[in-house]
C-alpha cells in the first residue's frame, strides 16, 4: 500500500510541524489507526471473509497476551479475538503494552503469514509491505520504534539504525553469529525496558561471541573462558583487520579494548557493594551503538578476509 505525501502533511513540514525527535511515552491515537489498517490488509478481509487461518491466528495472539498479563479476556466476554486485540490496543493508556501487541502480532505477520501467504484470502499487503509500512508509520509520528528481526527496538537516531544496527543485524543473521544475533537482540530488549544493566551484559556477550564465532570459523586457537581483551588481541594478530591498515586502526584497537569492555566492567559487571550503581541511559545507548559498530566492523572483515 503506498504512503501518499498528502497535502496536509507538506503543509505541516513546510511550517516546522513534522517531529525531528524520537518521543517513546505515547502512541498517538492517528498511528494506531493507521497500524490497525496496516493488520487489516496483511491478513486480509477479517470483517466480511473471516478467513479460518486469520481468525486462529488472532485467537493465538489474544491467549498470549490474556495468558501474560494475567488476564481471561482483554475485552468483553463475546468480543471475537480479533475485536478485543485491536479494542486493547486502540485504548490502553499503557505504552508499553501496545508495543506488545505490535510486536506480536507483526511476528505473526512476519514469520506465520509469510509462510502461508496463499491462505490468506483478500490480503493487501505482503509481509515485507506490512512490515515497511508499520516503520514508516512510527518515523513519521516521530514515534522512537521499529519492527526489526522479530521485535520492536527501540531507535534513538535512524542514521545510526539504517546505517549501523540494521547492517549489524543483517551480517548476524549469517547461523554462524546464532549465539551473537540472540544476544545482541537480547541487548536491545532490556534497553527498551529500561534495563540498562542487562543491556551493557549482553552487549559485551554479543561483542565477545562474535569474535569467537569468527575464531572457531577461522581455526583460530581461543578458550572458552576468554575476554574481550584477549579475543580481541587474537583478531589482530591474525590481521582480521590488514596488516597494512594496522598503523591506522590504533584508535580502533583503543574503541575496541576501552569501549565496551571497559564501560561493562565498571558499571555492571562485577559487585557493586551497598550502593547501587546506576547505569545512565546515556551509557546505554553508547554501548548499544558502540557495539553494533564493532560487530559490523569485524564481519564485515570476516567476509572480506581470504
Amino acid at each position: 500500500m503506498v504512503v501518499f505525501d498528502l497535502f496536509s502533511k507538506r503543509q505541516k513540514r513546510s511550517r516546522g510541524e513534522v517531529p525531528d525527535v524520537y518521543q517513546y511515552k505515547t502512541i498517538p491515537v492517528e498511528l494506531r489507526v493507521q497500524i490497525v489498517h496496516i493488520i487489516r490488509d496483511a491478513f486480509g478481509d477479517l470483517v466480511t471473509y473471516q478467513p479460518r487461518v486469520a481468525i486462529n491466528n488472532f485467537i493465538f495472539i489474544h491467549e498470549a497476551l490474556c495468558r501474560e498479563y494475567g488476564v481471561f479476556r482483554l475485552g468483553g466476554q463475546n468480543d471475537p479475538d480479533f475485536d478485543a486485540v485491536v479494542n486493547f490496543f486502540l485504548q490502553t493508556q499503557e505504552t508499553e503494552k501496545a508495543i506488545d501487541v505490535v510486536e506480536l502480532t507483526f511476528r505473526v505477520i512476519d514469520r506465520v503469514v509469510r509462510g502461508r501467504q496463499h491462505l490468506y484470502e483478500n490480503r493487501k499487503l505482503s509481509p515485507d509491505e506490512a512490515i515497511d509500512e508499520l516503520n514508516q508509520r512510527f518515523r513519521e509520528h516521530g514515534v522512537g520504534y521499529q519492527y526489526e528481526s522479530g521485535m520492536m527496538m527501540r531507535v534513538d537516531s535512524q542514521l545510526i539504525h539504517e546505517e549501523i544496527v540494521r547492517p549489524a543485524l543483517s551480517m548476524l543473521s549469517d547461523p554462524m553469529y546464532e549465539g551473537a544475533n540472540a544476544e545482541f537482540l537480547s541487548a536491545h530488549s532490556h534497553y527498551r525496558t529500561g534495563k540498562y544493566k542487562e543491556c551493557l551484559n549482553d552487549c559485551l556477550k554479543a561483542f565477545e561471541s562474535t569474535m569467537k564465532a569468527i575464531c572457531t570459523q577461522r581455526g583460530w586457537e581461543f578458550s572458552v573462558g576468554d575476554t574481550a581483551n584477549r579475543l580481541i588481541k587474537i583478531v589482530f594478530e591474525h590481521e582480521l583487520i590488514p596488516s597494512f591498515m594496522q598503523s591506522h586502526f590504533t584508535a580502533l584497537k583503543s574503541t575496541l579494548e576501552a569501549g565496551v569492555p571497559t564501560v561493562r566492567n565498571r558499571l555492571s559487571g562485577h559487585g557493586q557493594g551497598a550502593e547501587e550503581v546506576k547505569v545512565p541511559e546515556s551509557v546505554a545507548t553508547y554501548a548499544l551503538h558502540l557495539t553494533a559498530s564493532n560487530v559490523l566492523l569485524l564481519t564485515r572483515a570476516n567476509a572480506e578476509m581470504r
